[in-house]
């Protein structure tokens, strides 16, 4: 996406429950202006579940960005090309073994929570 603005995010939540259609969603999200922008219009089957304030701890996507960032730390880009580059280099792992984010970001409570969730719907 060009921005990270509430227009932006409607847009990929509009593109999920396109790729989700008959499912009820339960989007967990931080507090991001964009996540809360008076401006979004959540389709019909999706529900924010927003986290507390100032609780990265509960944000498993931290954990991910704690990994990009030591990737990308110490290194002076002298273009936009390069750095897209470098980011698309960093991320090919998570590419090529989809279950590495899933280590990196499965809280073990979510797991469970999340596996409760789906047996309570079965």
């Amino acid at each position: 996406m060009p921005r990270l603005d509430g227009l932006c995010f409607e847009v990929f939540l509009k593109e999920l429950k396109k790729a989700y259609p008959d499912q009820e969603i339960v989007l967990i999200s931080d507090r991001a202006g964009s996540h809360t922008s008076a401006q979004v219009k959540w389709p019909e089957g999706i529900e924010p579940l927003l986290l507390p304030a100032c609780s990265p701890e509960l944000d498993p996507v931290e954990r991910w960005f704690e990994e990009l960032r030591r990737a990308l730390s110490n290194e002076v880009f002298e273009t936009v090309e390069a750095l897209a580059n470098r980011l698309t280099a960093a991320l090919v792992p998570y590419w090529e073994d989809p279950a590495r984010l899933a280590r990196l970001t499965g809280y073990s409570w979510w797991v469970e929570a999340t596996g409760s969730i789906l047996t309570l719907q079965n």
